[in-house]
């Protein structure tokens, strides 16, 4: 990035979507030259995500002062071994997503609003990022809005009218989640009087016995809660990913809960603390328990969805489950299956969303009967959705296969036998989903729209099997993403700040 910027790069790493959102206004006339400009964005910011994490391997935790001032008294931006791999995960699907929008974007909206769509997918990754890098619990908030009124616009403009009413009922659920995050972080506010993040890790056990730090952390968990749509909370979920434009989808679905499920982590673990949570507060029996029911429940009913794009968000729903039953052991082991997860279902859902964008792009239609035969009609598109499929299952030789072994062997060493076998069975009700639209896809005779379809562009397959191949490469090549997640999570189990 060059030696000029090198000290600035956790302040570029927001600054950088952030000045870029609004210059797609000013030139939205010309919705292709902001097409470019902003994947000339993700891509410099996806730069600095790879040049911050190769920093933290090397020299540890980079700290940045605002403005010069230091903490606790300025807002501190600071990057350790976690979210600089989350940073990762989210410019690295942005640098995939935006090419991808070239051709997906224009099919949902008129060229007049093509440019308000990317200025949009940028505020949404200003706000991801900086609740990523963020070092103050403010700032977390705030961040959390910005990204979600951009997301709640980015719903707001898919084809279907239904895409206004589940806008609307996200930004109903977003609001409140976002009250509870506010509250909770104004009572840790009034037990400490700081909101530097390493700050309050180091006041907050001297008030350990405080109702308000347990309400306070109750809040916390519920607001964070909404976001990563944990069940019970995920209501606003299904239709959101349903309904959106597909690059949104595949944008929001692949980055958002991860984000919420970071700032889950990094307020359990390094803000509040493992004793408090874990000992003081049922936190871990409360999860685990919620962890099951949407592991299942989420597996269950997107085996009986007839719209792909819902059944796949009620599969996002169990997913959540397989992370936050990693959290809830705190354990090394289950948190870095946790972590593990984090970036798997990144690459096999982004890889399923973007293969439903591709047949969209054709049929015009995501609903199971409409994809009769298509499988012999778009083999590349296809045969990309069975390899997402696949990865989802957790077939061996892919990512889902890794992160699901790390956390069978979490339930193992915790001696819960019976988690493991409910992970193994959420695995057997995916491939009951995933089979249903193979079978559909593959074996049955082409229905009218089918008929009428032809091999997606390769604008959109070549980035959906690039990130295909990233779900066999990193299922063969764990260097990166199980050392990065096993150093994040001894880091968080140790609550180094």
């Amino acid at each position: 990035m060059g030696d000029i910027f090198a000290d600035d790069l956790p302040a570029l790493q927001v600054v950088v979507p952030l000045v870029t959102a609004p210059l797609c206004l000013v030139l939205a006339r010309w919705w292709r030259i902001v097409w470019a400009m902003c994947t000339l964005s993700t891509w410099t910011s996806l730069a600095i995500a790879i040049s911050l994490l190769q920093t933290v391997l090397a020299d540890g935790t980079v700290s940045y002062a605002m403005g010069g001032w230091a903490a606790p008294w300025g807002i501190e931006y600071r990057i350790d071994t976690m979210n600089a791999y989350v940073a990762l995960i989210v410019t690295g699907i942005a640098s995939i997503v935006l090419p991808y929008a070239y051709r997906s974007a224009p099919l949902y909206l008129q060229k007049d609003r093509v440019s308000l769509f990317f200025a949009l997918m940028m505020l949404c990754l200003t706000g991801l990022l900086g609740m990523t890098v963020t070092g103050d619990a403010f700032n977390v908030f705030v961040f959390l809005e910005i990204s979600s009124l951009s997301m709640y616009g980015l719903i707001s403009l898919g084809q279907d009218r239904r895409a206004l009413t589940a806008a609307f009922q996200y930004l109903v659920m977003g609001t409140i989640g976002g009250t509870f995050v506010l509250l909770g972080i104004g009572f840790l506010y009034v037990v400490t009087g700081t909101l530097n993040m390493a700050d309050l890790a180091q006041r907050l056990p001297e008030v350990t016995q405080l109702r308000t730090l347990h309400t306070a952390f109750a809040f916390l968990v519920v607001g964070i809660g909404l976001k990563l749509a944990m069940f019970p909370l995920h209501l606003w979920l299904p239709n959101a990913y349903a309904y959106a434009p597909s690059a949104a989808t595949v944008f929001i679905a692949a980055t958002a809960t991860k984000v919420a499920v970071y700032i889950l982590l990094r307020f359990v673990f390094t803000v509040i603390g493992p004793d408090i949570a874990y000992g003081d507060l049922p936190f871990g029996e409360i999860a685990m328990g919620l962890a099951v029911l949407g592991l299942l429940s989420g597996s269950f009913v997107a085996i009986f969805q007839q719209n792909i794009k819902r059944m796949l968000a009620y599969s996002s729903v169990a997913q959540i489950g397989y992370i936050l039953l990693g959290i809830s052991y705190a354990t090394v082991t289950g948190v870095e299956a946790s972590l593990l997860h984090l970036f798997n279902h990144a690459l096999m859902k982004s890889a399923l969303f973007m293969a439903m964008g591709c047949f969209f792009y054709r049929l015009r239609s995501s609903r199971l009967e409409d994809f009769a035969g298509i499988g012999r009609i778009m083999p590349w598109t296809f045969a990309a959705f069975v390899m997402g499929g696949l990865s989802l299952i957790g077939v061996p030789l892919t990512v889902g296969f890794i992160s699901k072994w790390y956390l069978v062997l979490a339930s193992l060493q915790e001696g819960h036998w019976i988690l493991a076998i409910l992970i193994l069975a959420g695995s057997l009700l995916a491939v009951i989903y995933i089979w249903r639209v193979v079978e559909a896809g593959w074996f049955a005779s082409p229905s009218e729209r089918a008929a009428r379809a032809r091999e997606a562009p390769l604008s959109m397959l070549i980035p959906l099997w690039i990130i295909v191949l990233a779900n066999i490469y990193f299922g063969i090549n764990t260097r990166l993403t199980v050392g990065v997640a096993e150093l994040a999570a001894q880091a968080l189990i140790g609550g180094a700040p």
